[in-house]
């Protein structure tokens, strides 16, 4: 089934204006109807969370209602329906197939959202290779952009791995590509080769829901640069910048008034039918090839640099 990755994120959330300040501050954009965009057009939408166009919640206090997967062709979505009609109820509703997972989340599947772009890679000059940036072309603009390019991720916290899993392999036809023992294990659908676009950690039930999602960026350079913009905002960074073993993408996690942790990354592996999945123990080694810390800038000469970090989960008052 050629299903590329989650395509929108549909949110109930208890704050309009503080989820939408956030968004914004991110680097998404507004699209003026409650959906922020990322470069390609994939998206988070936030709507009240009483609005009556939205499906139930979970039990839990998680705010995401619904996850949207994008298809590559109207095939796949015939065959997503025929799939999933042989034992749960799957309804149509202005082009979307909407139905449930084996983990009772709620999803959809459209034909993909995503608009073709064609942006610049991050490049590095690196000694033995041909430069990435000719003579003259400064590597380090403090006024770039620093937009997110396209929905990357997304992480549920799920009371049974196993179920939720092989719903998505067995049904869905995604593949592992690596796996945490005990934990959970990354996934990736047919049409994309992004190490994962989906990973689950088994957790008690009334945790159930997000854990997080996160954006791709250019580059690490962008990441830190948009990462730094974050916590000048005062929001409240959660975990990073540091880098991924499994995936090898560069991270940083923020707070965010969507009862999720929002994050940036870059530069995530890419893997076919060829690659053999790896497993390991879930735990600080293995979670990360190393992790920074921010600080307040510092020069030479002056007192020893302090720590950084924000100030909350929120923009501040």
């Amino acid at each position: 089934m050629r299903i590329i990755g989650p395509d929108e994120l549909i949110f109930g959330v208890d704050n309009i204006e503080a989820c939408a300040a956030f968004l914004t501050d991110y680097g998404l954009t507004d699209t003026g109807d409650g959906t922020y965009e990322a470069l390609d057009g994939t998206a988070i939408t936030i709507r009240p969370r009483d609005d009556g166009s939205l499906p139930p919640a979970l039990p839990t206090a998680n705010m995401l209602r619904r996850t949207i997967w994008g298809v590559e062709d109207q095939a796949t979505l015939d065959a997503i329906e025929a799939e999933l009609s042989k034992d749960r109820e799957v309804v149509k509703a202005d082009g979307v197939l909407l139905t449930k997972d084996d983990a009772d989340f709620e999803i959809g599947f459209q034909l993909t959202r995503r608009r073709e772009i064609n942006l610049p890679a991050e490049m590095i000059n690196s000694p033995g290779a041909a430069p990435g940036r000719g003579p003259n072309v400064i590597g380090a603009n403090e006024d770039a952009e620093a937009r997110p390019r396209t929905l990357s991720h997304i992480v549920y916290f799920v009371p049974d791995m196993d179920v939720m899993a092989n719903f998505y392999i067995n049904r869905l036809k995604f593949v592992v590509t690596d796996k945490f023992t005990n934990t959970g294990p990354f996934l990736r659908p047919q049409a994309n080769n992004d190490h994962h676009v989906l990973f689950m950690i088994q957790t008690p039930p009334y945790m159930q829901g997000l854990e997080h999602l996160a954006f791709h960026m250019q580059g690490p350079t962008e990441l830190m640069l948009a990462g730094s913009r974050m916590v000048k905002k005062g929001y409240e960074s959660f975990w990073g910048p540091g880098r991924h073993k499994f995936g090898s993408n560069w991270f940083w996690y923020f707070n965010s008034p969507l009862g999720t942790h929002v994050e940036y990354d870059a530069d995530m592996d890419l893997h076919d039918g060829d690659w053999i999945h790896r497993e390991g123990p879930m735990g600080p080694e293995q979670a990360q090839m190393f992790l920074f810390e921010n600080v307040e800038k510092w020069a030479p000469g002056g007192p020893p640099p302090g720590k950084g970090g924000g100030k909350g989960g929120g923009k501040p008052e």
